[in-house]
């Protein structure tokens, strides 16, 4: 028994570190001198950690951190509203039915988490061309919100299963009909697995950079966070003061969401394996 603790301690601090050396790299060379990062990159720096090169990036004409965060947020604000608009009553019926068709779709909605989503972009391309959606916000927005129909879907319909249906039969008796029964008795259940559903859609639409790059292109005038950083310190490649605090902006939201809601993200996940 002490051996096999002592064992998973020692991997626990193994993964812990793997974790952490690049968001401590991140962190303290945000804040070096060009000297510091390039003789120093995991010491601390000679002269203090300076704000300078962070503000410095925050008013650079290369990348517009506002502009990109104000694009970013709307995002994924849109994704999470198309994806419970979509999913949510999708997922009450695949929970509520008896069927095998039912099953079936959950079959195939389930079968899309196993699919990376950068393997779909050459064939979305071709279809967002034939529709003439490339290169246009709506859709991106359509991509998007259907890369996280398979997770929500699944999310959803484990914590479904476990409402009792005595709440439907109850809504029917009153007379409300099923888009009714959903939204007004079983959504406001659903708080729980509907916020870990928010995070998590909205933490991979942050961090997307492939789809964004791709699907709206330099040529739409419109960047994300990180297709703007990548457009930023593509000009800057040699210069660390500028690439480090630029990439600091973007994860940082990242890593706030994980710090803080980290319990949030488990508690709708553990609701929803328990109802299922």
């Amino acid at each position: 028994m002490i051996v096999t603790r002592t064992l998973r301690t020692v991997a626990y601090v193994l993964i812990g570190l793997v974790m952490a050396i690049p968001v401590y790299l991140l962190i303290t060379n945000a804040f070096k001198s060009q000297r510091d990062i390039t003789t120093r990159p995991f010491g601390w720096p000679n002269d203090g950690f300076s704000l300078q090169y962070l503000a410095r990036a925050i008013t650079s004409p290369d990348f517009n951190v506002v502009r990109a965060y104000a694009v970013t947020i709307a995002f994924v604000v849109a994704v999470n509203l198309l994806g419970l608009v979509v999913v949510g009553p999708a997922s009450y019926a695949i929970a509520r039915g008896t069927r095998r068709y039912h099953r079936i779709v959950m079959l195939v909605l389930l079968a899309g988490m196993f699919i990376p989503g950068q393997t779909l972009v050459i064939p979305v391309i071709y279809v967002l061309k034939a529709t003439g959606l490339i290169g246009t916000i709506p859709g991106f927005l359509l991509f998007e919100t259907t890369l996280t129909i398979p997770t929500t879907t699944f999310l959803f319909v484990a914590f479904v299963q476990g409402v009792p249906r005595e709440l439907d039969e109850a809504a029917k008796i009153d007379g409300a009909g099923l888009y009714a029964t959903f939204w007004r008795i079983i959504f406001p259940l659903m708080r729980p697995v509907v916020a870990t559903a928010v995070i998590l859609n909205s933490v991979g639409v942050w961090s997307d950079f492939v789809n964004p790059q791709f699907i709206l292109g330099p040529t739409s005038g419109v960047y994300t966070v990180t297709t703007g950083v990548y457009a930023a310190i593509s000009k800057l490649s040699t210069d660390y003061t500028q690439v480090y605090p630029n990439m600091l902006l973007a994860a940082a939201p990242v890593i706030v969401f994980y710090v803080f809601l980290q319990k949030r993200i488990i508690g709708g996940l553990t609701s929803g394996a328990v109802k299922g």
